[in-house]
């Protein structure tokens, strides 16, 4: 793709990304919930990068740029793998997770 896209190229990303919302749509009503993690978390990251490769414009800044959010999204997974353990946990040393409550249908 040359470094200045015309207007048919950014078409083509909207008709990738439309197929790609579909199918993160599309993912959750087989209801298994393997293939709903991976369409989610995998149609998300495919579309985070066509998003900031072609209208952000990432792959034509400086090196650096490209380090610094790569640090970002590694210190982020970092602080997300580090609390995720006690978050998910159903109770734990001084902590209690309440129960769902559903409020009674009235009617």
């Amino acid at each position: 793709m040359s470094e200045h896209a015309g207007p048919a190229s950014y078409v083509k990303i909207w008709a990738v990304l439309l197929v790609l919302l579909v199918i993160s749509i599309a993912g959750p009503t087989l209801e298994i919930q393997v293939v709903t993690m991976i369409t989610a978390f995998g149609v998300a990251l495919i579309k985070a990068y066509l998003v900031a490769k072609h209208f952000m414009h990432i792959n034509l800044q400086p090196r650096y740029v490209l380090y610094f959010i790569c640090t970002c999204l590694t210190l982020m997974l970092v602080f997300w793998a580090g609390t995720a353990p006690d978050i998910y946990k159903q109770e734990g040393a001084n902590w209690v997770k309440p129960p769902v409550v559903s409020e009674p249908a009235e009617g």
